[in-house]
């Protein structure tokens, strides 16, 4: 598959596996020697039916990978169990998300599930607005402790996005926040409000670079949101959408968007 300038194809061999593994270890800031994702256990998932999709410029660098396994046969679900692309490359995780999903629609699934951090506006944009994706479980402290560049110091929540690959969602962009103030967000604004129909909870405009800098605020804000998100989805609500100012729009069924 080609587009924007960038080929996704499937890979098998040990040696682009590795440069995989490697290019993860340089995107989650870890030695290359202990890389989040080794060679061995991405060769192994290929091995039992799942894919690594990797994405090459035009110059043959490597700028964007991820790797989907096949969930309960039953529910014709794939998870996809790691993306992630060099940020200075524009359009490759959609060029590598879109090769996931035609390779997932080839052998018969209807919906892919993965999980990111709520806290990153960026990738909940990309999730739930360009592709169509939406919210639908909150994981409190997923993975636990987490010692990667990116994460360290913070506890891991994560929100599964569940991705409708016959139908998705067009693109809209979701509605600004209106109504009664919920919540204070740590920085004294409010964090979260509803009109009785719709929720919406505020992020931070990075919480990488907030992680780095403060690592005491930037765990505020994870647990703030955290209590939003945990009430709203016990109420049966999901998250479709994520405004340009960092704003969730948590909807329940039946709700526009």
């Amino acid at each position: 598959m080609t587009t924007t300038g960038v080929t996704v194809r499937t890979i098998h061999e040990v040696p682009r596996i590795a440069a995989v593994a490697d290019f993860f270890s340089d995107v989650w800031q870890t030695p290359r020697a202990t890389p989040p994702y080794p060679a061995e256990v991405l060769h192994s998932l290929v091995h039992a039916g799942g894919a690594v999709h990797a994405a090459y410029t035009a110059a043959g660098d490597l700028c964007g990978a991820a790797v989907a396994v096949f969930g309960e046969p039953a529910a014709r679900d794939v998870y996809s169990f790691v993306a992630a692309a060099r940020t200075s490359d524009r359009g490759v995780g959609g060029a590598v998300k879109q090769a996931q999903r035609e390779w997932a629609l080839a052998r018969g699934a209807r919906t892919m599930r993965w999980t990111f951090d709520p806290l990153v506006a960026r990738n909940a944009r990309f999730n739930l607005v360009k592709l169509g994706a939406a919210g639908t479980e909150y994981l409190v402290d997923f993975y636990g402790p987490m010692a990667d560049g990116l994460n360290d110091g913070d506890e891991s929540d994560r929100l599964t996005v569940t991705w409708d690959l016959a139908a998705p969602r067009p693109p809209q962009e979701p509605p600004a926040p209106t109504g009664t103030v919920l919540a204070t967000a740590p920085d004294g604004d409010p964090l979260a409000r509803t009109d009785g129909a719709t929720v919406w909870c505020r992020v931070p405009d990075d919480i990488v670079k907030l992680r780095a800098a403060d690592p005491a605020l930037a765990l505020r804000w994870r647990r703030a949101v955290r209590d939003v998100f945990t009430a709203a989805f016990a109420e049966g609500r999901t998250a479709t959408g994520l405004s340009r100012a960092g704003w969730y729009t948590l909807t329940r069924e039946g709700t526009p968007a």
